[in-house]
């Protein structure tokens, strides 16, 4: 053996007792060559994400497999270390899954982690594993392959709740009901109008998911820390083994970006703001003084003091969880305006919020989804609160205006008849005599009294997108349309 060989195997074992003695405390630290000392237990934990990040370990091993497969392939590594390796990764996957290898959240990531127990189980053969790549652009991969296995089940959860909304808005599509702006009684409308209003919203997040996940789909592996590799990676390659169209285009883009967690956290906000105007609706409703809706016991609870409470602690919740969705998108706001463009710590910051938002986001629909379904609508007490607060005014500004008379003119006539009747202690323009209505046009004919009673006014907007019984039912059907485009 010559000199130089017995200086490489010196350097080779002190590195591996190095490394075992890291290893025997649980934290398999990739990067401790280059310091003296290391961070202390608490400071060492203060740095670590294992915690956040373990739930990434299945796709953490899906790269490493593919990573391996294009070593060897392109001749960095032989085909019996690419073997080894695999089956290595393999079993590892296989005990997580069983649950005979449980994540030691003692390490410091579950990058670090895996590469831990591979190492330890193969010594020098599992060092190769890392060749051509950084914890960056790894993180980065592993991220986007999680994302795109799971924002689908936040997407079907959309859909399912758009489909629930639909089929309600069918049933009710002719029931009427007041529309109100400003939380004060506006013009008739229909129940299965409203439900449409919110199904629109819901469809409008579902794009905004889909439209991200497009935009992630490029593979970062082969980006390095930001500035690839010398070694001859196949980036087409990998991308393709791992499902994606592409590889991205940049390698500091590619371990800086965090567009698309930015994209998702906002869809996941926007969709939870929706959720939370409709549960402020339902919450409304519930009330002894609406009495539009009746949640069901198995969506509703009671009080600890109050014997006679049912309340609607489901929607409350979701119209509260809201505030979390919103305040993570800003925590990642914050976290990357005074970023440098390439890979820092605090990107490490990213997980829990994103997470956390993709989870509210999703465990709200279901629970959004189970309370609507199991609701039952007073469709009588709708009715009835149509009577009273002029809602047929406009429809009565209009009548004038089909008879040709400015619609300023026709608004200021129809505002005059309302003060009239408020000062006779009458609740509706049905209460005027026709005499007293030629006092302030003489276009009103008796054929007014057909054109404002509540059915009339909604039947008359038939227009696209009002809530005339056939509209609605159309609107119902573009929606089903666009969910039966989207696919699964």
């Amino acid at each position: 053996m010559t000199p130089n060989m017995k200086d490489a195997a010196n350097q080779d074992k002190m590195e591996s007792q190095a490394d075992r003695a890291e290893t025997r405390e649980g934290k398999a630290v990739l990067w401790s060559g280059r310091l003296r000392e290391k961070p202390g237990k608490e400071a060492f934990a203060f740095q670590a994400s294992i915690k956040v990040d373990k739930v990434l370990a299945g796709d953490d091993i899906r790269g490493s497999r593919a990573h391996v497969a294009m070593l060897a392939k392109q001749g960095i590594i032989d085909g019996e270390t690419a073997a080894l390796l695999d089956a290595g990764l393999e079993r590892i996957a296989q005990e997580l899954e069983s649950g005979s290898l449980v994540v030691d959240e003692d390490a410091e990531d579950i990058h670090s982690f895996i590469e831990g127990i591979l190492t330890a189980r193969l010594g020098d053969t599992g060092r190769m594993l890392h060749a051509g790549r950084s914890r960056n652009d790894q993180v980065a991969l592993d991220l986007r392959l999680y994302l795109k296995r799971e924002v689908p089940g936040l997407c079907a959860e959309l859909a399912l709740s758009i489909e629930t909304l639909l089929d309600l808005a069918e049933k009710h599509s002719a029931s009427i009901m007041p529309g109100y702006t400003h939380l004060q009684r506006a013009q008739p409308l229909t129940l299965g109008h409203h439900l449409c209003a919110w199904a629109c919203g819901l469809e409008r997040d579902l794009g905004r998911f889909e439209d991200a996940l497009k935009r992630l789909d490029q593979c970062p592996l082969g980006s390095g820390a930001l500035a690839g590799s010398s070694l001859p990676l196949d980036r087409e390659a990998l991308a393709a083994s791992l499902g994606f169209p592409e590889p991205t285009l940049n390698a500091m883009d590619s371990v800086a970006d965090r567009d698309f967690a930015l994209e998702l956290a906002s869809a996941s906000a926007i969709t939870m703001t929706h959720l939370s105007r409709f549960c402020e609706d339902l919450v409304l409703w519930a009330s002894a003084e609406f009495g539009f809706i009746n949640l069901s016991e198995a969506w509703s609870t009671g009080s600890s003091i109050m014997p006679q409470k049912k309340n609607p602690d489901f929607a409350e919740l979701i119209r509260g969880k809201a505030g979390r969705a919103g305040g993570n998108l800003m925590t990642l706001l914050v976290l990357l305006k005074g970023l440098p463009y390439a890979y820092d710590k605090d990107l490490q910051e990213d997980k829990e919020a994103l997470f956390d938002s993709l989870g509210t986001a999703s465990r709200s629909l279901r629970m959004f989804r189970g309370m609507m379904a199991g609701a039952e609508f007073n469709t009588e007490k709708m009715r009835e609160a149509l009577e009273g607060g002029f809602l047929e005014a406009t429809d009565a500004a209009e009548y004038l205006v089909r008879k040709g008379l400015p619609f300023r003119r026709a608004h200021e006539a129809v505002a005059l008849i309302v003060r009239d009747c408020i000062d006779a202690g009458q609740r509706s323009i049905a209460g005027r005599g026709l005499a007293d209505l030629k006092n302030r046009s003489p276009l009103f004919e008796a054929d007014l009294y057909e054109a404002i009673q509540p059915a009339a006014c909604v039947a008359a907007r038939s227009l696209p997108g009002g809530p005339a019984p056939l509209e609605v039912k159309r609107q119902i059907a573009v929606l089903r349309e666009k969910l039966a485009r989207k696919g699964p």
